[in-house]
């Protein structure tokens, strides 16, 4: 959680500086030091509420402390196993199996984490950015107010203010035994010892993630979903994602939800669930129980109707303009502390420093929120852009869209005999020429890398032909893109039929 300011008012001082001061984590230090960059005086609030749990963690944010940072080296880890059994197809004499440590691989990350912790506080003393560990809300719309580890209170007034509190893991607090026996991704990348076996509740980016990379590392992972899996990614990809799961050691429980978590004497937890088609119920122990289920935005404890600030009445989110400020004019919001904005930190800095241009740098460009591309990171890397297929077919209608697909075999497969057949990718484009490219979907080795590069393609308003000229790098899985012919809707090659 983090407020923002410019005026420090305490002991009986009063100093007056002109910026805003930020949310925490690192979107707001990095709003933070931007406006620093522009000759304001600035100050971040940051503070992080611990989990149920108790986890708690420094400056950074989500992304940097219990998001994408420790999910992409856990993931990695994960990738290492895989890597280590294919080791001997290309020589490499290592005994099997090899055995995973938790620990070992806990500690790095965490180590790495509490680097980066440390480096955005030096970051902001090194702009004359003030830094306050406190958790603040507002006392009306130019100040707000928190209380220091001391217990004294400090009151913060700023001109601007940028609220970039982002949000935190839900919990079903209506099934019995969640809260207090139940962990979410604020956890699991600080336990010491190993989750073992673990039940992973929710079918979204995070739930699967965290399910691949436990599954990775030779835990025994089950998925319970209730309905579908990756709510507002493209239907056959988040599919395929799932098949390649199940078909590499992960379990899953389709159409289920849980109803109630015990803890039974010799320390497990007993999950009972209901098959939501049948209504029968079952039952299950495992180690840990992982909420995966969506996340809630930290508005809560802000006190934003003191400042006059307007959230959404279903979701708490604040209500932004295209220029990010909120119904209050000098107050601001970027991320997924916002309503209708891609729940991702890269959109949030950029976002964020756009704004800041705005305020202080004479600038009036706006963020573009469309065509932003992304990447699940399961076992098997999902990296999408623009629309899917759904989204697309309902913009533009069926007969006005084109899908070219194929799938494809990675050359690193090839020796170690891997099984490739989830390896796919599609191109969802207008039927019209010049068939302007609507969205790319790729599942594959380094989906996040190859996504990113065509990312600004699309961005520049790429057409199919245009892709199709454009030369490959042999032998790589991006190379897939530029190759495909096979049109979704004839299961013909236009090159040859001349069809689309």
């Amino acid at each position: 959680m983090a407020a923002m300011a410019v005026a420090l008012r305490g002991l009986g001082g009063r100093f007056r500086w002109r910026t805003q001061a930020v949310a925490g984590g690192v979107r707001g230090a990095a709003r933070g030091a931007a406006a620093a960059q522009l000759g304001r005086k600035v100050a971040v609030v940051d503070y992080v509420e611990p989990s149920p749990q108790g986890t708690r963690w420094g400056l950074g944010g989500t992304c940097v402390n219990v998001g994408c940072i420790p999910k992409k080296l856990m993931h990695q880890a994960a990738l290492l196993g895989g890597l280590i059994q294919d080791a001997p197809h290309y020589g490499w004499e290592v005994a099997q199996p090899v055995p995973h440590d938790w620990r070992k691989m806990a500690e790095a990350v965490q180590n790495h984490v509490k680097s980066l912790n440390w480096g955005h506080r030096v970051q902001l003393q090194d702009r004359k950015v003030k830094y306050f560990n406190i958790k603040a809300s507002f006392v009306d719309e130019h100040t707000v107010c928190g209380v220091a580890k001391g217990g004294k209170e400090i009151l913060l007034s700023a001109d601007h203010i940028i609220i970039a509190t982002g949000g935190r893991p839900r919990y079903p607090t209506h099934i019995e035994g969640a809260l207090e026996y139940g962990i979410t991704s604020d956890d699991i990348f600080w336990l010491k010892e190993s989750p073992g076996k673990t039940l992973v509740v929710g079918a979204s980016y995070v739930a699967l993630e965290c399910a691949g990379f436990l599954t990775g590392i030779g835990l025994d992972t089950t998925v319970m979903i209730r309905s579908i899996p990756l709510r507002g990614f493209d239907q056959q990809m988040s599919s395929m994602v799932i098949e390649h799961m199940a078909s590499h050691g992960t379990q899953f429980l389709r159409g289920c939800a849980p109803s109630r978590v015990r803890r039974l004497p010799d320390g497990h937890l007993q999950v009972t669930w209901e098959d939501c088609t049948t209504g029968k119920e079952d039952t299950g122990t495992f180690d840990t129980v992982l909420w995966a289920i969506g996340r809630v935005p930290d508005t809560r404890s802000l006190n934003l109707e003191k400042a006059g600030v307007d959230t959404s009445p279903d979701t708490q989110k604040i209500l932004v303009d295209s220029r990010e400020g909120t119904s209050v004019p000098h107050i601001y919001a970027i991320g997924d502390v916002v309503e209708g904005r891609p729940e991702l930190t890269p959109t949030a800095i950029m976002a964020g420093r756009l704004l800041v241009q705005r305020l202080f740098g004479g600038s009036s460009d706006l963020m573009d929120y469309d065509n932003v591309p992304t990447t699940v990171f399961t076992p098997l890397e999902y990296g999408c852009v623009g629309l899917s297929e759904e989204e697309a077919v309902a913009r533009h209608g069926q007969e006005h869209v084109e899908v070219y697909h194929a799938h494809y075999k990675p050359l690193e497969f090839t020796v170690a005999g891997r099984d490739a057949s989830q390896c796919y990718v599609k191109m969802v484009c207008l039927r019209e020429p010049p068939q302007l490219v609507l969205g790319l979907h790729f599942l594959g080795p380094n989906a996040g890398e190859v996504t990113q590069g065509f990312a600004l393609g699309i961005k520049c308003g790429a057409s199919y032909a245009q892709v199709m000229r454009t030369v490959g790098i042999h032998p790589t899985c991006s190379e897939e893109v530029v190759k495909l012919r096979i049109s979704k809707r004839s299961g013909l090659d236009p090159t040859v039929t001349g069809c689309g």
